[in-house]
């Protein structure tokens, strides 16, 4: 398993190039922007691009989406639950006074517990919601690509359309029950591990929570 990360757009998103060594079969997960420059990667290290995987829908982590299709055409995978978050990208690049390039809705849904497979890999689906309705994560080989679920020291936020505090708590709580050694690769900042955020994160070590209980 070879994965590479480029952090892309205004809001620096981390972008993953994932890839099966021995097949060359590869795909994005969560092209956030510069999808022309990314198409670009693909063709450079001669693989096989045959999808693109979305965490969920915010505007950050689909930007790149139109760009790549129209270099490939593959398929994209989303949970059904962000199509809204999808659909109104447009009025948040203009709010937010961003390009946005719109492309196709995904034509693939993610539901909890399907199997993705990548040549001889295979990533479990965990449905995560809080950040989003439909948000992600894709489980696998020690990893946990989580999207804005989890990150270094921190969490996603809860005060956007769509968001919901008390989902995103029970999501946190099932991301920590990954074992410990269980890479995370979050959708903005540095990589860490489940056992380091259980330890030092104030929302997995039952210092802070987003709901009273």
């Amino acid at each position: 398993m070879n994965i590479a990360v480029f952090v892309v757009g205004a809001f620096q998103e981390n972008t993953y190039l994932l890839w099966d060594a021995a097949s060359g079969e590869a795909v994005f997960v969560d092209p956030g922007d510069d999808g022309d420059a990314l198409a670009d990667v693909v063709r450079a290290r001669e693989l096989n691009l045959s999808a693109i995987w979305l965490t969920h829908a915010h505007i950050d982590h689909i930007g790149g989406v139109a760009g790549l299709k129209r270099h490939f055409d593959v398929p994209v995978f989303m949970h059904p639950l962000d199509e809204p978050l999808y659909k109104r990208a447009p009025d948040v690049a203009e709010m937010y006074q961003l390009p946005y390039e719109e492309g196709p809705l995904p034509d693939r849904t993610l539901s909890e517990g399907d199997t993705l497979r990548i040549g001889s890999l295979a990533f479990r689906v965990m449905h995560v919601p809080g950040h989003a309705p439909g948000h992600v994560a894709f489980v696998g080989h020690g990893v946990v690509f989580g999207g804005d679920c989890l990150f270094a020291g921190s969490i996603g936020r809860t005060d956007l359309p769509f968001a919901d505090p008390s989902q995103l708590d029970a999501s946190l709580e099932r991301l920590a029950a990954l074992p410990p050694e269980t890479r995370v690769l979050p959708g903005h900042g540095p990589e860490t591990t489940i056992a380091r955020e259980r330890l030092s994160n104030p929302f997995l070590n039952g210092t802070a929570r987003l709901i009273s209980r």
